[in-house]
């Protein structure tokens, strides 16, 4: 995200402040270190300092609060995101290979940003290049937006899965998040969901090292199987399942627990006799289905493609739930 100590139209105490309203657990201060556009009115020589106003703003609030920079170069490299950084001034080398380098000495975790973004890519296609192969190789790139703003890239999240690269996904917010995302509305900011143990900078940084991430983007969630199915399974179950009487239809409830949305489609043996074969349960929500299954049984499962969410491209993950009805 961006304030106004690089592009951004905000202090950093407003970003605090709109994270909070969100209930976003952790930011990062990723202002841009080579460009500067409200320097001839508020001059940075302290690269730190935004991140240094956001800490104490939000001191006393749940928010947490990450180092970052972002390097900003022409392509190769293009841009990436240096977190959890010790020092933000000691980032400002004209060598970008030095840049990364140096951020990789502080520990930092470095991913690519927007890189399908049509102004270093026309075609928005990823421009792969021997640098990024490089920079992969040597440890110096671990992650990869394949969500940034408004912008999806299917290129980017297989390069994820074929690299080992952590799928993340970014508001790269410059403006007021409300209005961008449409948030008073309904709609929500790009998210990364991690899954840490703890909520400390250490920890945070070991999950996202080991890419146990997943991202939340206009209702969709995107990730590797092994983060997602699970994730996904924490959020649906089965209740008050029951035999509608003097039939062997079940009568059941599915109950979402999440902020998202599922989009369902069965691909079980058995079929609906209200429904037709794909539903969505609102967020807290749940939905109710009658079930043909032939014959009184104890206990059956229901297989479901999970719509939308995606582990490769066009690739949506199936997940199973368990009814046990009372007879």
């Amino acid at each position: 995200m961006h304030t106004i100590f690089s592009d951004g139209s905000v202090a950093p105490n407003i970003r605090v402040t709109e994270a909070k309203k969100d209930h976003v657990d952790v930011i990062a201060t990723t202002e841009h270190l080579e460009y500067q556009s409200w320097k001839d009115d508020i001059p940075n020589p302290d690269r730190n300092r935004s991140f240094q106003i956001a800490t104490d703003f939000a001191k006393n609030t749940e928010v947490m609060v990450i180092n970052g920079s972002e390097i900003t170069r022409s392509m190769p490299p293009g841009h990436a995101n240096a977190i959890f950084v010790k020092d933000a001034n000691k980032l400002l080398i004209d060598d970008p290979m030095k840049v990364f380098k140096e951020a990789r000495r502080q520990d930092a975790f470095i991913f690519w940003n927007h890189p399908h973004w049509i102004s270093q890519s026309p075609d928005a296609e990823i421009p792969l290049d021997t640098m990024h192969i490089n920079l992969m190789e040597q440890g110096l790139l671990e992650g990869i937006e394949v969500v940034n703003d408004t912008t999806y890239s299917d290129e980017g999240l297989q390069l994820a899965l074929d690299h080992n690269l952590t799928i993340l996904g970014t508001s790269d917010i410059h403006g007021i998040v409300d209005w961008q995302y449409k948030i008073p509305f309904g709609g929500h900011r790009p998210v990364t969901l991690v899954f840490a143990i703890e909520k400390t900078p250490s920890s945070l940084k070991h999950a996202l090292r080991k890419g146990r991430t997943v991202v939340w983007y206009q209702d969709n969630l995107i990730g590797r199987h092994e983060n997602l199915v699970p994730l996904i399974n924490a959020c649906l179950s089965s209740k008050d399942a029951v035999y509608i009487k003097n039939s062997t239809v079940v009568n059941v409830k599915l109950t979402n627990n999440a902020d998202a949305p599922y989009t369902l489609r069965n691909i079980s043996r058995y079929n609906f006799y209200t429904d037709v074969d794909v539903f969505t349960i609102n967020p807290h929500g749940e939905k109710i289905l009658d079930i043909k299954i032939g014959e009184k049984k104890r206990k059956f499962t229901m297989q479901f493609e999970v719509l939308n969410a995606l582990t490769a491209p066009a690739t949506h993950p199936v997940i199973t739930i368990l009814i046990k009805p009372k007879f």
